[in-house]
């Protein structure tokens, strides 16, 4: 801008010189033109009375190098001249100025040199006698006085340019310093030109819009963020080169990197082939998926084109934990299969006892025992169903009745409920701690104790024990149950709360167990936001927590 401004004003100044310059030399010429003229009809005037007083005589002496006199007979003949010889000089009637002169009795006329630059200027007057009387003057052509005046026009000239380059340094430098000072944070705050008042406004309003579309772009990210860590799954959007644009800490804690990885090659965080493949697939086909294993769990990779404008902009990769997934389709494949198990053996056993009293093949003296046969395995068959309709209704959810339980108070019903079953063991049942109040579901809270402590004596030895304790720990009640029992070998701990898990299968079915009542304790602690722990080992009995 300070240039063009610059340049602007060298370049009027240099235009106004010029034209200056031109318009002084167009008045210089004409002055001189008009004055030659004067002083070459004056000096003619003065020829003629000379002439006519004194004839050619009166040339005689005269010195007047500037003036050439020239005296012309009426027919033309050249009777003298100042500066040629008239023997040589042909007639002279055909001139202009000494026609009209010969016509009117004075004549003037001007004729350019074709190869000279210079004019000739001629001033004719008619004698007494006939004779005309012709004076003439050498005049510069404006092209001459030019070339004569180069020198002091060139001094002018680069004064000018001098001047005219400082002025314009100095008045583009001044016009722009409250320019290039411009406040654009805040535009109307400006004590600028007037003319720029517009402009000010202008910007003024474009800077609110940006900002407003800074603060909404701000706004989505920070919403775009929070949302993406917060997520479970793992994202990562890569450019069509491969380039990661952004990931978030779930995609980050999966590949083992962090935001360093941001405008690097996704290929340097992870160079699976089988990933680049699937990248390649989403790509061409438009997505890509493949299973990963990291850190013993597994993922399902899912990339898919992005095409914005039906241009490709991207690949957006997305990871799911499908480790819980499978554990609970393996599960589910167990249940199913433990359940056709569970109910098959009972029901065969049933159908063989019924078989043989139908076919009369018992004894009388051991009838009584085949009923009891039959009614025992019945009453384990509606055992296992009963405690499969509470897993199903507690995995089920909804809503179920809240009330203040008193774990201690729970405690005390279920020991006496269970009491006839310890004493035909021989196994001791104890009760101690307080009161403590939790707000739940009752019969889900019974149902806790009530297997905790069945398991406590079905697994326990002849003539052991089990006590139960009732605790108030800080804002935390406490139940423990704990017995003399067989233990559970370290390696299967966390799977005893499986459905149908049993540590020892055959010792389980001699117990009359179904192998669902630690599992109906952990889906009843959950929910009751309960935590369950257990502490055992191998021939030394167990001890399981629940913290309300």
């Amino acid at each position: 801008m300070t240039k063009r401004i610059f340049r602007s004003i060298v370049l009027v100044a240099a235009a106004v010189l010029l034209c200056t310059v031109i318009i002084i030399m167009s008045a210089f010429y004409t002055y001189f033109n008009r004055t030659q003229l004067d002083r070459l009809s004056a000096q003619t005037e003065l020829a003629a009375q000379g002439v006519e007083h004194e004839g050619v005589s009166f040339f005689e002496g005269l010195e007047l190098e500037d003036y050439r006199f020239t005296l012309v007979a009426a027919d033309g003949t050249v009777l003298y001249d100042s500066r040629a010889d008239i023997a040589e000089m042909e007639n002279h009637l055909d001139r202009e100025e000494i026609r009209e002169a010969l016509q009117t009795g004075v004549g003037e006329s001007g004729r350019t040199s074709d190869t000279l630059a210079q004019r000739t200027l001629y001033s004719a007057r008619r004698l007494s006698d006939g004779s005309v009387i012709r004076v003439s003057i050498t005049q510069h052509t404006i092209l001459t006085l030019t070339l004569g005046m180069v020198q002091p026009m060139l001094i002018v000239l680069l004064v000018a340019i001098v001047l005219s380059i400082w002025l314009a340094f100095r008045l583009s430098k001044r016009v722009m310093e409250p320019m290039n000072n411009l406040n654009l944070e805040k535009p109307l705050e400006n004590d600028l030109y007037s003319e720029l008042a517009p402009l000010l406004n202008r910007i003024d309003r474009q800077q609110r819009r940006i900002e407003a579309q800074t603060r909404e772009v701000e706004r989505r990210r920070e919403e775009f963020e929070a949302i993406t860590s917060s997520m479970s799954e793992g994202l990562v959007l890569l450019n069509e080169s491969g380039t990661v644009l952004s990931l978030n800490p779930a995609a980050a804690k999966l590949f083992s990197t962090d935001e360093s990885c941001i405008g690097s090659s996704f290929l340097k965080m992870d160079r699976s082939i089988e990933l680049q493949h699937a990248f390649e697939r989403a790509l061409s086909e438009g997505s890509g998926e493949l299973t990963l294993t990291r850190n013993d769990r597994k993922y399902r990779i899912e990339m898919n084109r992005i095409d914005t404008e039906k241009e490709l902009s991207g690949v957006v990769l997305l990871s799911f934990d499908v480790t819980d997934k499978q554990l609970l389709e393996r599960q589910r494949r167990e249940f199913t299969a433990n359940v056709s198990h569970e109910l098959k053996t009972p029901l065969q056993s049933i159908m063989g006892s019924a078989e043989l009293v139908e076919n009369g093949l018992v004894k009388d003296g051991d009838l009584p025992a085949f009923m009891g046969r039959i009614r025992g395995e019945a009453q384990r068959l509606v055992s296992l169903i009963d405690d499969i309709i509470r897993l199903s209704q507690l995995d089920e959810g909804g809503e179920l009745p809240i009330e203040t339980a008193d774990i201690y108070s729970i405690a005390e019903e279920v020991l006496q409920s269970l009491a006839q079953a310890a004493g035909k063991r021989n196994i001791d049942l104890r009760l101690d701690g307080e009161s403590c109040k939790v707000s739940g579901v009752r019969r889900l809270l019974y149902e806790i104790v009530y297997n905790l402590v069945d398991n406590a004596i079905r697994y326990n030895r002849e003539g052991g024990s089990v006590a139960v304790s009732v605790q108030n720990e800080g804002s935390n009640a406490v139940l423990r149950v704990s017995d003399t029992g067989v233990g559970i070998p370290k390696d299967q701990q966390e799977r005893v709360f499986e459905r149908f898990y049993r540590v020892d299968k055959s010792h389980s079915k001699e117990t009359g167990g179904t192998g669902l009542g630690l599992s109906i304790v952990k889906h009843a602690a959950q929910l009751h936001h309960a935590k369950v722990s257990l502490e055992s080992a191998e021939n030394s009995g167990t001890i399981v927590t629940v913290t309300f």
